[in-house]
């Protein structure tokens, strides 16, 4: 069994265990290929789509994040989760409310955030009936009873498991930690990530991995992300800088092999965000993937996609195991990425790289007591699926003559932008990072179609200007866990765009597949539009939070951009087929259901309100 930091992820995906009329985890499947076997609406009928009918989810007075749940459909019954901490089920077929659970609102840490972007399924045993699992922003994990929204008796006694234990918490008990992705099941295990602040100094709650008994709510096991004397990895970090080191965490979703029992975690990076001078080395587990038993938490093997991460780039897209077939030979793969948009593609047994890994020098920065990483990993195939690097003047847009002579003023007064390639960093009179801490690609992840080996993925070409000061009057920062360098407190990280429009040439904003067979890009198409862009001229547009659907209909179905538009691509080609106005950005993925009526149903989360679409 190899272990070393250049193993990527290939995976394939594991037979449902629900009806093919269900979509029972965020993803549809444990794997992550969020692929309906639904073929009732395809490439020849999907112009007839209407409306079907619609939710409003709850709107609070100062939530700045609205609904980016994922709904789960299981036995007949949808369930969607939204803000504050609340879940409802509802009829399929018509959107009337059966029954709704609101969870505690304990607000400790001031931190709004949408919902927990879904919920989990856990059908039960014969003790327990099946379950709803869920939790919060606020570090509860709920597990209610599926037909009637009930707490689970069993379940640390009718009450959430309180997830900020004395371990993770490290001493700072006044620091967030919560949940705001779906925690995943596995027979009777459930599992959970973290969800911790950014920027608050390099101490803070861990973001150990935690697998919990559905059954009584205990603790099974713990995986230490920054691992510990005596464990695989702790020889990366120098002298006690693993102590009370936060971040590395799961943030998002996980995926599992369930035929090999193999847990796969998608790890951040560890605070400070720009600046690590207090964590020299490459900083494992943090911007990996990494690869356990799923029942016992022991380490198989890990990836790591960025070493001493600068960027705030994190792994938050969702890893999906898939089949690659190569030279005649079927491998079990998983692919991994982080929000700089390189696609591995690794065997997942193993997490060796399938179409290979190079490590290519990358630009050093001149930050005071800085450790640079010399080298990154590449992989060979794929290329980058968005701009990763900035060359001035010949990369400015030119969409028009105005906009292009807006630009040339903006980033003459930042000397061009300084950007330096791939991975350059942040610096104290600023350098242009691509992408920005956003991405590339976030947490909705991409989808995969397996009749035709694709890997289907929204991305947005994006940057920023970020300057890397001393910070020792940082108000922000805890005085138990100070923050030496960093972005200065209230600084906007600097935008090159003029009236909303990037500055280096489009495509800014891009829907792409993936052959997984061969690691070639099948096609790649500008995704979303932007407002005042002459006719005729498809630049893209920014398209993060929420990310695509495939069916058996040969269809691709995705929301995401800002134009609020809700999509309908052709699988194979990447041809638009469908669109409709939604009121509000659809920051969410869509799902694809069965309705009691015959009628195969797309839904999808939209701002407050939950949207669905069937023929006529």
């Amino acid at each position: 069994m190899r272990i070393s930091y250049f193993m990527l992820v290939a995976s394939l995906a594991t037979p449902t265990l629900h009806a093919q009329n269900d979509w029972p985890t965020y993803a549809h499947d444990p794997g992550g290929q969020r692929y309906s076997p639904l073929k009732q609406i395809n490439t020849t009928n999907v112009t007839k789509l209407v409306p079907a009918w619609s939710y409003q989810m709850m709107k609070n007075e100062g939530q700045t994040r609205l609904s980016q749940s994922i709904p789960i459909m299981v036995n007949g019954v949808l369930y969607v989760g939204y803000p504050q901490n609340r879940v409802a089920a509802l009829e399929p077929d018509t959107g009337k409310l059966l029954w709704e659970f609101a969870g505690k609102m304990i607000d400790r840490d001031r931190i709004t955030l949408g919902s927990m972007r879904s919920l989990t399924y856990w059908p039960g045993d014969n003790q327990t009936p099946p379950q709803i699992v869920f939790g919060t922003p606020d570090g509860e994990l709920y597990s209610i009873n599926a037909k009637t929204g009930k707490p689970n008796p069993g379940f640390c006694n009718e009450v959430a498991v309180n997830l900020r234990t004395p371990e993770i918490m490290n001493g700072f008990p006044n620091i967030h930690y919560g949940l705001n992705s779906a925690p995943f099941v596995y027979k009777n295990l459930v599992f959970t990530g973290a969800h911790n602040i950014d920027n608050t100094g390099p101490k803070g709650p861990a973001g150990n991995v935690r697998a919990w008994d559905l059954r009584t709510g205990k603790l099974v096991w713990t995986f230490h992300t920054v691992p510990r004397p005596g464990e695989m990895g702790h020889e990366a970090w120098l002298g006690d800088d693993w102590k009370k080191m936060s971040g590395a965490n799961v943030w998002t979703f996980f995926g599992v092999d369930a035929e090999r029992g193999i847990l796969y975690m998608p790890l951040g990076s560890v605070n400070n965000d720009y600046y690590g001078g207090d964590r020299p080395g490459p900083n494992l587990f943090a911007n990996s993937i990494v690869a356990v038993d799923a029942e016992t938490g022991k380490l198989k093997w890990y990836f790591q996609a960025i070493h001493h991460d600068l960027w705030d780039w994190d792994m938050p897209v969702p890893p999906m195991l898939f089949d690659v077939v190569k030279d005649g030979k079927k491998i079990p793969a998983v692919g991994a990425m982080t929000k700089n948009s390189l696609l591995f593609i690794l065997d997942r047994m193993t997490g060796e790289p399938i179409y290979g890994v190079e490590e290519r020098p990358v630009p050093k920065g001149d930050v005071p007591g800085e450790w640079y990483s010399p080298t990154q990993p590449f992989p060979v195939k794929p290329p980058p699926l968005v701009r990763l690097s900035f060359k001035y003047p010949d990369d400015i847009a030119k969409v028009t003559p105005e906009h292009e002579a807006a630009c040339r003023a903006l980033l003459e007064k930042v000397d061009g932008g300084r950007n330096r390639g791939p991975f350059t960093p942040s610096s104290a009179e600023g350098a242009l990072l691509m992408p920005n801490n956003f991405g590339g690609a976030t947490w909705s992840g991409g989808a995969f179609d397996p009749t035709l080996g694709y890997y289907v993925i929204n991305t947005t070409d994006s940057g920023w200007i970020v300057n890397t000061s001393r910070l020792d009057s940082d108000p922000d920062a805890p005085p138990e866990s100070p923050r030496l360098f960093g972005r200065p407190a209230g600084l906007p990280r600097a935008a090159v765009a003029v009236n909303g429009w990037p500055c280096w040439q489009p495509p800014w904003g891009r829907l792409t597949a993936v052959n997984v067979n061969t690691g070639d890009i099948a096609w790649q198409i500008p995704f979303g539009t932007m407002e005042g862009v002459p006719p005729g001229i498809k630049t893209g547009a920014s398209n993060l939070g929420g990310g695509p659907m495939t069916t058996a209909g040969g269809l691709i179905f995705i929301g995401a951009a800002i134009d609020h538009m809700f999509r309908a691509f052709d699988s194979k080609t990447g041809q638009e087929l469908w669109s409709v106005k939604t009121p509000e950005v659809a920051h969410a993925n869509p799902i694809s259901y069965m309705g009691k009526d015959g009628k195969q149903y797309i839904a999808i989360a939209a701002g407050s309100t939950f949207l669905t679409y069937k023929l006529p």
